[in-house]
């Protein structure tokens, strides 16, 4: 049957106030889906049995530079779940890093939802910027000592442009993060960056097929949106662009660093076996709009 303008149209209208109904359904309470569970066992019944466990991991996050920005989250996230944490941050930030974690006052930035306290396990000192063969060697030792200290690792977190291919485990998982620009034009992130993100995602497939193939290791990218933290270094950037995902992005909101730590969790656990090789976009949705509603700034993508 020929689809006509009229008839498209009636679909449309169709589907529009299908969707409409969906709220309602969102927010009926769990008793209205059950019909043979009393109130008293809905109300004692745990939440889920499905949980992110990773007590017996071990997990090396590169690049923390401070206690607010996506790797700290990605840390206390894993934390969290169960995960010990090793830290690796850059040669310049690590008196900062080592003294903010490990000395005395830290309990707060510590503290767990569990209300439990997280152990940074050791604080490694890494060569960020790789501008000759010495700060490859320099980070070559450090991979020494992670395997003399610690044998291997379970999860990797590249959150660094640079990141020591410290071994991990069979079966582990390793994490970067990534920027939308990598495949779309975003003016005023330059720097070589684009690039950069365009080839980490590259070498995200490649290595998902060589590391799987080998060692069964999955390797997979979030793709995030700018956050103000330490790292970002125009804050007027980062502003314009945070006020464009959130008056663009299907969710009208401003992303939280923890929306990204438990994506990254979810990645780094069993539940997430089947994934690798994938860019994961958690951005409230922005990637997927093809134009914007409105920009104040300047910006169009």
């Amino acid at each position: 049957m020929a689809i006509t303008a009229t008839t498209s149209g009636l679909l449309l209208a169709a589907a529009r106030r299908s969707i409409s109904s969906y709220p309602s359904l969102f927010k009926r309470s769990v008793r209205s889906f059950s019909n043979d569970a009393t109130p008293e066992a809905i109300e004692n019944k745990p939440a889920s049995d499905l949980a992110i466990d990773l007590r017996g991991k071990r997990a090396f996050i590169a690049g923390l530079a401070d206690t607010k920005g996506y790797g700290w989250a990605i840390s206390k996230a894993l934390a969290a779940a169960g995960a010990e944490i090793l830290v690796g941050t850059s040669v310049l930030a690590f008196q900062k890093v080592n003294c903010s974690l490990l000395c005395r006052g830290s309990e707060e930035i510590l503290q767990l939802p569990s209300g439990s306290r997280m152990k940074i396990h050791k604080v490694y000192a890494l060569e960020a910027a790789i501008d000759n063969p010495e700060d490859v060697a320099y980070n070559e030792e450090v991979v020494q000592s992670v395997k003399h200290d610690w044998g291997s690792i379970d999860i990797i977190v590249h959150s660094i442009e640079e990141c020591p291919e410290v071994v991990a485990l069979i079966g582990g998982s390793a994490i970067s993060l990534t920027y939308t620009a990598s495949q779309s034009i975003i003016p005023g992130y330059g720097g070589g960056m684009t690039s950069a993100k365009a080839a980490l995602e590259s070498d995200t497939r490649v290595l998902a097929f060589e590391a799987g193939r080998r060692q069964g290791i999955r390797v997979n990218t979030i793709s995030a949106d700018p956050q103000r933290i330490l790292g970002a270094k125009s804050s007027v950037f980062i502003d314009r662009m945070i006020e464009y995902s959130s008056t663009n992005a299907p969710l009208k909101k401003e992303l939280s660093a923890e929306e990204v730590g438990n994506t990254a969790a979810f990645l780094a656990s069993p539940l997430a076996s089947a994934i690798t090789g994938a860019v994961i976009h958690v951005d409230n949705g922005l990637n997927a709009m093809g134009a914007v509603l409105r920009s104040k700034n300047g910006i169009f993508r």
